[in-house]
């Protein structure tokens, strides 16, 4: 009995089909036929065509949560941190990328469905933000949220709309500067064991943050 190819797989042979003779055009079948796996495989595992398209988005959402959900030092840079996550998967596989930023641009259900997802993205990262600092003004919650969410966009929209390859660090950069726009990068925090403490922070930076990094620097 040979096994039956990986998600990935599907997802690979979708996107390749679609590209080729358009989204409307292709048929479950015709997908099945191509990745190797059977018709009822295929809406065991995805559902629809246009599920296809956004399924390694949902690996993604539960690999964040599970990440998010772990104990982290700087909430900030933990986000920051997941917005990495996701461009390296897509970086991983440039030219799959592009062909489904193409399939996506030409349906507008998908573009639809594509606002969405990346809204889920924010979604999330706000949710975890207002859990991870109590107190936190929820337009700071927001507000981070989606400003790093825009900026993985912005440099993911540079390496799928170029022939180049563009690296991570490009947008390890983006972020560290939005961190330093919002008040909250890491090397303005607070630091020394003396018994009179002096901070000083930025003006913007949001209440619950100075909060968390005075009581970390005094150890409370």
């Amino acid at each position: 009995m040979t096994e039956s190819p990986p998600p990935s797989a599907v997802v690979a042979a979708a996107i390749d089909l679609f590209a080729a003779q358009g989204f409307d055009q292709t048929s479950v079948e015709q997908i099945a036929r191509a990745a190797g796996v059977s018709r009822s495989t295929f809406f065991r595992q995805f559902g629809g065509k246009d599920d296809v398209v956004f399924a390694d988005h949902e690996l993604l959402l539960d690999q964040l949560r599970d990440y998010l959900g772990e104990a982290h030092d700087d909430p900030w840079a933990a986000v920051c941190e997941a917005c990495v996550q996701v461009y390296r998967h897509f970086a991983a596989d440039p030219e799959l990328a592009r062909r489904r930023y193409t399939v996506v641009r030409q349906v507008p259900a998908l573009r639809d469905r594509e606002i969405v997802t990346v809204f889920r993205y924010e979604r999330l990262f706000d949710e975890y933000l207002r859990g991870a600092l109590p107190g936190l003004d929820p337009l700071d919650a927001v507000g981070f949220a989606a400003l790093v969410t825009a900026v993985h966009n912005h440099v993911l929209r540079q390496l799928i709309r170029g022939p180049k390859r563009v690296p991570v660090t490009v947008l390890r950069r983006a972020l560290d500067d939005a961190m330093r726009r919002f008040g909250v990068h890491p090397a303005g925090s607070p630091g020394g064991a003396d018994d009179v403490a002096v901070a000083v922070f930025p003006r913007g930076m949001p209440a619950a943050e100075v909060a968390r990094r005075l009581g970390a620097a005094l150890g409370t």
